[in-house]
């Protein structure tokens, strides 16, 4: 996903920074309010950021001029909100590009709009609508993560297509190209991605269930039932959430 430093045209690489920018600014605004009012988050933030980080830097070079890799932004989406992961995608993107020679700092903008701002989005917005129709919470944390993988190689796709359309089809016959290309790799990453989300959410589930709750990940007082697999009342999921615990999904 991360394009190349100096692979963008400067014109397009502006442009795509100023569109980040309004995400990133209101997501600081966010992040902040969010670590004044509940200091308590710090840690779980931190390991939403690392788990970005570590995930993204796993690259599979691409002969489009960008790479393949997961992103790890599904799993921050569906805990704090996608605007929060808009600073955090910033970070993880502006020390790769610095540290690993990662992305680069003249497409950051265009990187930071495509994982950090429309991947969130993307992944969040199917979270909500799979839990919404019922479904159990790790069905939906699979949705969500694999959504906001592959949402993040589309929007990649049709920025590489603008800036290099086709000499005989144009842009769609770009798009066609560089997507078809980064498909090959990134379905199996996605899918891949959904299922560690999965396992991480699992982990949370049992070791911060307070957190999850003030989150709205899970909602106290609904009987004795945690959405994982199964049905629950009122709920439509649940499996045993553990002993002394009355937690439902909600989210």
């Amino acid at each position: 996903m991360h394009i190349a430093e100096g692979f963008l045209p400067p014109a397009h690489a502006v442009a795509w920074g100023v569109a980040s920018a309004p995400f990133v600014v209101h997501g600081a605004r966010t992040l902040t309010r969010e670590v004044r009012e509940h200091p308590e988050s710090t840690l779980l933030l931190g390991a939403s950021g690392a788990f970005t980080f570590v995930l993204s830097a796993l690259k599979l070079p691409s002969v489009t001029g960008s790479c393949s890799h997961p992103t790890g932004t599904g799993l921050g989406a569906i805990l704090f909100r996608p605007p929060v992961m808009a600073v955090l995608g910033t970070i993880t993107l502006l020390f790769q590009a610095l540290l690993l020679a990662h992305g680069g700092l003249t497409t950051l903008g265009a990187n930071v709009f495509s994982m950090a701002v429309v991947g969130p989005w993307a992944g969040y917005g199917v979270y909500r609508l799979v839990r919404r129709s019922g479904a159990p919470l790790m069905v939906a944390v699979f949705c969500g993560a694999f959504v906001a993988d592959l949402s993040t190689y589309c929007v990649t796709s049709v920025q590489l297509a603008l800036a290099f359309p086709d000499p005989g089809s144009g842009f769609l016959g770009a798009l066609g190209k560089f997507g078809s290309v980064f498909a090959v790799t990134q379905i199996p990453l996605a899918v891949s991605e959904g299922l560690l989300t999965v396992l991480v959410m699992r982990l949370l589930v049992q070791s911060s269930r307070g957190e999850l709750t003030r989150l709205g990940v899970l909602v106290a007082g609904l009987g004795k039932k945690s959405a994982g697999t199964g049905s629950s009342t009122g709920t439509g999921s649940g499996t045993d959430a553990g002993p002394g615990t009355g937690e439902a999904v909600a989210r």
